[in-house]
């Protein structure tokens, strides 16, 4: 089977860090301006990905650049949906401008962690995606009741799993105020992402670009998946 390999993009100032991360991706989710990103990193990261023919997404987060969107706060459900929306219309004028296409929608951060369980937050990004596109499909975590609500919005999804990250018991991720949240070791990392292949547990899986090592565990990823 083939698993999409994806990374989160277009939120570091380093140009050359971002550049070697696009070389062996398969889908790059770009951030849209609110946790990360304006419209100059947006434009840099979407020519990387069309020189590379990368599959670009749109990734947005809880707008709060002071914590890069890893801190729940507070909006509610019409608020969040709005702002979806309007972050995926910014990206996608800009790839529309460059003679891309969007071709599917991840959460960052947060927003993606507090949907996992809390159906009304999932609703909220489904309501925002959904005014912008209802065949364009959502990442969610694999497995998750995310994905389920999605399903029942009559929304396409793509399950992911993540290379770079430690799983609890239950299936989600364990946060990253916790020891042992990240996985660095590339070998670690390849091995975790190819088991997840095996096993048919997901459709994509996400190594962070913030991950320490982020471009030796891609690399890694790659080979290991090839």
């Amino acid at each position: 089977m083939k698993l999409d390999l994806n990374c989160d993009m277009g939120e570091l100032p380093d140009a050359d860090h971002e550049a070697a991360l696009m070389q062996y991706i398969t889908s790059a989710n770009i951030a849209c301006g609110a946790h990360a990103g304006d419209a100059e990193t947006m434009e840099r990261t979407v020519r990387l990905a069309l020189q590379r023919g990368v599959r670009i997404g749109a990734h947005p987060g809880y707008p709060d650049r002071e914590n890069f969107g890893r801190l729940e706060i507070s909006m509610s459900e019409a608020a969040i949906a709005e702002s979806v929306h309007e972050q995926i219309l910014r990206l996608d004028a800009i790839v529309q401008r460059l003679g891309g296409s969007i071709v599917h929608v991840k959460p960052h951060g947060a927003l993606y962690n507090v949907a996992v369980h809390n159906a009304a937050v999932a609703r909220a990004i489904g309501a925002g995606v959904e005014r912008w596109s209802r065949v364009v499909p959502i990442f969610g975590l694999a497995g998750s009741p995310m994905l389920e609500v999605w399903c029942g919005m009559g929304l396409p999804v793509i399950g992911e799993a993540f290379a770079d990250r430690c799983y609890e018991p239950d299936g989600t991720l364990r946060s990253r105020k916790l020891p042992g949240a990240l996985i660095t070791d590339p070998d670690a990392a390849a091995a975790q992402a190819l088991r997840f292949a095996r096993e048919g547990l997901a459709q994509t899986v996400c190594v962070h670009g913030d991950t320490p090592g982020a471009v030796a565990i891609l690399a890694a990823c790659r080979k290991a998946l090839n």
